[in-house]
C-alpha cells in the first residue's frame, strides 16, 4: 500500500470522528468543538458592564483585545456559580468574534466517533434548546454536545458586542 493510499484510509476512518473540549457545569459534563477554542485561561480581572444581561459577567482585556465574558451556568439557569481555583474561561471564536465562556472546570479533550454521537432528544416543548447538538455516549459518561455558535443567538451576540465596545 502506498503512503497516499494509507493516508486516504486513515482520513476516511477518522472522517466520522470529531474532537471536543469537555467541561463541567455543576455535576453535568458538556463538550464543544475543539476547533472553536482559542485558549483556556483562569477567571480573573473581569470588568462589570452596567445594564448588561446577568449572564454577561463583563469584559476582560486579552492581550489588548477586549473580550466579552459569558457565564454559562447563569445562561443555562443552573445553580449560582461559585468561582474557585478551578473556574476557567474558555476563549472561543464564534462567527469571527472572540468571546470568553466561564465554566466550572475543563476536564479533557475527547474524540467521539459518529457512533458515539446521538441526536439531541425531542422534548416536545417549546424549549429553546436548539444549541444542543446531540449527546456523546462514552461508556459510563454522557456528554451534552453544545453548538457554541447557536448557543449565543444573534440577538445575544449583539448584546455581547455592545458589552465589548
Amino acid at each position: 500500500m502506498s503512503n497516499a493510499t494509507a493516508l486516504h484510509h486513515t482520513v476516511a476512518a477518522e472522517a466520522g470522528s470529531q474532537e471536543f473540549l469537555v467541561f463541567s457545569l455543576g455535576d453535568e459534563e458538556y463538550a464543544i468543538d475543539i476547533l472553536k477554542v482559542q485558549e483556556i485561561r483562569g477567571y480573573d480581572n473581569v470588568t462589570r458592564i452596567a445594564n448588561a444581561p446577568d449572564f454577561i459577567k463583563g469584559v476582560a482585556n486579552l492581550r489588548g483585545v477586549i473580550v466579552p465574558i459569558v457565564d454559562l451556568r447563569i445562561k443555562f439557569r443552573l445553580a449560582e456559580a461559585n468561582y474557585d481555583e478551578q473556574t476557567v474561561v474558555i476563549v472561543v471564536n464564534i462567527a469571527e468574534r472572540v468571546v470568553g465562556i466561564v465554566v466550572d472546570r475543563v476536564s479533557d479533550v475527547m474524540t467521539l466517533t459518529a457512533e458515539q454521537r446521538k441526536p439531541a432528544p425531542e422534548f416536545g416543548l417549546s424549549l429553546p434548546l436548539d444549541y444542543i447538538d446531540g449527546l456523546g455516549n462514552l461508556d459510563d459518561r454522557m456528554l451534552v454536545l453544545v453548538d457554541i455558535e447557536k448557543l449565543l443567538t444573534s440577538e445575544e451576540m449583539a448584546l455581547v458586542e455592545e458589552a465589548g465596545e
